[in-house]
Order: C-alpha cells, then structure tokens, then sequence
C-alpha cells in the first residue's frame, strides 16, 4: 500500500514528507494505522548526527493507533485493539527479561539498530529500495508495520493522543521515579529539563508523594507548566540554581535529582547539587560518543549515587496499562502534557517549536 511519512535522508537535513510502499506484515508483525506521534527530542538526535542511523529512515518513536491487520502467529493483539508503541520490544527468555530488566532485553537490538523489523528486513521501501525504520516503530507515517512485541493493548477510554505519550515519555519520566528511584514518599527532588520526559517526572514525583518538587529548566513557560502540574518551585537555569536548590532543602540539597535533558554539563550539575547520600537519576539521552565528568573523590566521600534509567526501568506490559488507568483515575494528568497539535506536514515547524522552548511536548495528529 501507499503510505504518507516523514523522511530523514540525512543527518543535516529537513524531514520530507513522502509517499512510500508499505508492504503487509508478515509473521509476528502489526499493521497499525497511527493516529498520533510525539515530537520527541531523541528523533532530532538523528538529525544533528547524535544518533547514528541507516538512512534513509522514517523517524517516529512515540506513538499510538488502531490495529488494522495481524501477520501469521500474532495472538497478543487483534484488528481494532487501540495500542501504544513499546520502542523497546523484550523476548520475555533472556537473562534481562527474567530478571525482571525487559528495557535492557539484547535479543532484539541489533535489528532495531539496524534499522529493520526482527527478520533483517525493512517493510518501507522506495522505488523499491529499503527505507529504513526508526526504533522498530517509524511513527512519523500515516500507517506502519511492527513486530507484535512493541503493540501494548489500552482501554478506548484513553485518548490516543495520551496513549502514545505513554509510549515514550510518560515512561521514561514516571518510571525514572518509580521503577528506577523508588522515590518514598516525603523526599525532596529537583527536576533539570522539563520538556516532555521532564513533566512527567515532575508527575511521578507528585504520584510518589514527594513533598519538595523544585523544576529547573531555561524557559519560563516550562516552569509555569510543572507547577501547574505539581513542581513545588520553578527556578530558571543559570548560575546560583545550585544554591538555591539547596536554600529550598534545609541548605543541603535534594534527596534526588534528575536530569531528562542528556547533556554532560548539566549531568555534572546535577552531581553537584545533590546532597551528600542522595541520588542523581540520569534519563535524558546523551550524544552518542560523549563523556560525563563525575568525579570518584565526590561520589566516594559524599556518598553519592549515580543512577542510568533507560525507558524508566519499564516493563512495558504491566507500566503502560498501569499509567492508562493512573490517568483515567485522574491521578496523572498525561492531556495536560500536549502543549499543540500538528499535521504530518508541519513536523519541521513542530520540531522548530520545540527547539525554542515554545512547546512542552508537541504530538503530530492523522
């Protein structure tokens, strides 16, 4: 079939907006008609060379749709099930996956990486020729083809517009807090970077019932936002932040501290204002090939932990149906996250949006 997508041809260049050959799926595999995509920061990593990738590629990991068609063999998921995108599809067998860690599941990595589906084989193509799908998704198309692993079933109850956040950031950010932190309630926490994965945090710190929730980010308007969702204190980036994170936690510091932007600089930051004993959650996602100074003299004599949380240590089976019915409950208040929607075709304007702060989180609509 003939399918409209944005496409990256390269690092440097814009998204175009093209019509490619999708073929059925095969076995093990979903059609999905998507009816939403986040603008996500970890798809513009393909497009400043961050990310390294097969091009050409359809971007687009955060998603959700209507399940249009199955391949032989699938019976996790039927035609007309609404479904969230797991861009971190487990095999459930190995070493990872039975200790409980799917978001760490190897099995799967070097298709994904590959820029293909699990048989080495890519469903997108273009005068014949592969085009290549981004974290086993390729959100950023009208319609696409997935390996029956990242299809997690939602209530219809829940907007696809929500449900495709769950797919990504809300995940990343709550899960930051619950699985990978373990936030107790009572503890206080600074947020650096509250673009999508951010806020969510932010929200996970209020589910935890952490009492201190102070949001740092450069834009005012982000700042607004987390404490409208929860954030006790807003402080703009900048010098002096570190003192006055410690003015607002008795002159110590949070207990926790994480940073969802992925940057060195503000990862050493956040080291430094982190009281001693406390604990700095990393979950924004770094150039690849780049280097973080945190100093062994700190963590040794202060005690401080460094933590990675990849997807927020997710198992995306039981959290995204877990983060559905928190919203539906109105204990997370994932609609509040959209801050505008777009067309396919506006998804350069979207990401520019983005890029200058004047959007939270944007989702592309079909």
């Amino acid at each position: 079939m003939k399918v409209n997508a944005a496409v990256l041809e390269g690092p440097g260049r814009p998204f175009e907006v093209q019509c490619l050959d999708l073929a059925e799926p095969q076995a093990g595999e979903v059609l999905v008609k998507l009816a939403a995509t986040g603008v996500c920061h970890s798809d513009w990593h393909l497009v400043t060379g961050d990310t390294r990738h097969p091009m050409p590629c359809v971007p687009g990991h955060e998603g959700a749709g209507v399940v249009e068609a199955v391949g032989p063999g699938v019976g996790s998921v039927n035609v007309g099930d609404h479904v969230a995108l797991n861009w971190a599809p487990s095999c459930g067998v190995c070493f990872y996956c039975q200790a409980g860690r799917p978001s760490l599941c190897a099995a799967y990595t070097e298709p994904i990486w590959a820029g293909t589906m699990l048989d080495g084989t890519t469903r997108f193509s273009r005068g014949g020729e592969p085009v290549y799908h981004y974290s086993a998704l390729a959100c950023f198309a009208e319609r696409t083809v997935v390996p029956q692993q990242c299809c997690v079933p939602m209530p219809k109850a829940v907007p696809l517009q929500v449900a495709a956040l769950i797919g990504c950031a809300v995940t990343t950010g709550v899960g930051s807090v619950l699985n990978t932190a373990k936030v107790p309630t009572g503890a206080s926490a600074a947020v650096f970077g509250v673009g999508g994965v951010g806020l969510s945090t932010v929200m996970g710190l209020v589910l935890a019932g952490a009492t201190t929730i102070i949001a740092v980010d450069q834009y005012a308007s982000r700042l607004e936002q987390a404490q409208a969702l929860g954030a006790t204190h807003g402080l703009l980036a900048g010098e002096g932040v570190n003192d006055s994170l410690r003015g607002l936690t008795s002159g110590r510091g949070p207990d926790f501290v994480f940073e969802a932007v992925g940057l060195p600089r503000l990862q050493e930051q956040c080291l430094e204002a982190v009281r001693p004993g406390g604990t700095v959650v990393l979950s924004g996602i770094s150039p690849m090939g780049s280097a973080t100074n945190l100093p062994g003299a700190v963590l040794v004599r202060q005690e401080k932990t460094v933590m990675g949380s990849y997807y927020g240590t997710a198992d995306a089976a039981r959290d995204f149906p877990r983060y559905a019915e928190d919203f539906l409950a109105g204990r997370l208040q994932l609609d509040r996250l959209i801050s505008r929607t777009y067309a396919l075709d506006e998804i350069n304007e979207a990401y520019a949006d983005m890029l200058a702060g004047r959007v939270s989180r944007g989702v592309v609509v079909f």
